[in-house]
């Protein structure tokens, strides 16, 4: 194994991960200095730049010709996101959703799941693809701020408590250098990764594809982890959740609207990701509605089953990856028992609740 490209991609997510931090911190306290409440800077400024990384990495990819690593990032971050993080967040805690605006976001993130994935029957997300993706994220940022005036006070104290405190006390132009020293990193950080897990895949022999879809899809969405576990461990559940889902959409329209309109011949899909992976994104993003929707909380148990349904999907790209003759008798028993009887239990869950709310109205 190539030790100089191991050291760059642990190197690479070491960095990537300290700008990710730096330019939430720099970016929140400039902007709650100049007023922003702190509600709209964790929907958007913290989500947003948790997923810097993602960007970082998927623009870089495309820009370099390395369109598998470009798409496997994000659509394995977005798998990634739902299935790992929050399924640990919820192990940790059970997440109550409580908050009207990520029980919005949710069918928001499920419509840009489907947008991406109709716009790449064609093969590629062309230039003209990423203009209208980076419109749909426009026009949502400025939804969110809207909306979120409507939020109650405590959870607008929630998000000051996390990214608006001793906001006026800080020098504007130490924020402003934290914000440039975090970009930085990103950017260094992401050429550093890029490279090592370009040199690892060919390697070991794995398609960067697949190294995309679990290893730099994993390590760039550590922000997100951290953010998520944290508040989940102090209450916060709320950012928990709503970190996740504001990624998630960003991921999709935002990184991948930017890779469409800077890569000069658009970002290529492969056939892999058009059969399966964005099938499979799109499926993750359809299971937590029911889930979010049943009761607005997500149980240890449902977290626990994200987090076995992420551990097969890990085993499915490695056995797919190596040829090896256990793929149709693992493809079988998810298509025929497991994924089956999942979605019957959460339509069950679903239509109780929704019995539930009418009773009580």
């Amino acid at each position: 194994m190539d030790a100089l490209a191991v050291a760059r991609l642990i190197a690479g997510l070491v960095l990537l991960t300290a700008g990710g931090e730096a330019l939430v911190r720099g970016a929140s306290r400039l902007a709650a200095g100049a007023g922003i409440s702190p509600l709209v800077i964790g929907l958007t400024v913290v989500a947003f730049g948790t997923s810097a990384p993602e960007a970082a990495v998927t623009v870089q990819a495309a820009l370099a010709g390395q369109a598998d690593v470009a798409v496997g990032n994000v659509v394995g971050s977005n798998i990634f996101n739902v299935l790992f993080i929050l399924g640990l967040a919820a192990l940790v805690a059970p997440l109550v959703v409580a908050q009207q605006l990520v029980r919005l976001d949710v069918p928001i993130m499920l419509g840009a799941s489907v947008l991406v994935m109709v716009m790449a029957q064609d093969g590629a997300i062309s230039r003209s693809d990423g203009a209208v993706l980076l419109g749909v994220v426009a026009a949502y940022t400025v939804f969110a701020v809207r909306e979120s005036r409507r939020e109650s006070a405590a959870i607008a104290d929630e998000y000051a408590r996390e990214y608006g405190a001793a906001a006026g006390s800080r020098l504007w132009l130490v924020d402003l250098a934290t914000v440039v020293v975090g970009l930085g990193l990103l950017v260094l950080g992401a050429r550093w990764l890029v490279d090592g897990a370009v040199a690892l895949a060919r390697a070991v022999g794995m398609s960067e594809l697949i190294i995309g879809l679990t290893i730099v899809a994993a390590g760039t969405s550590l922000p997100e982890v951290a953010t998520s576990i944290i508040a989940s461990l102090r209450g916060e559940r709320d950012i928990a959740v709503g970190n996740v889902v504001g990624s998630n959409i960003f991921n999709l329209l935002g990184i991948l609207g930017v890779a469409g309109v800077l890569a000069p011949a658009g970002v290529p899909i492969a056939p892999a990701v058009l059969g399966f992976d964005l099938p499979v994104m799109l499926a993750v993003a359809a299971a937590c509605l029911p889930i979010f929707f049943t009761g607005h909380r997500i149980d240890r148990w449902e977290g626990g089953l994200f987090l076995a349904y992420y551990a097969v999907y890990v085993l499915y790209l490695v056995i797919d990856a190596m040829g090896h003759d256990a793929l149709p008798a693992l493809s079988a028993v998810m298509l025929g028992f497991v994924l089956p009887l999942t979605v019957v239990t959460l339509l069950v869950l679903f239509v109780h609740a929704a019995r539930r709310g009418g009773e009580r109205t």
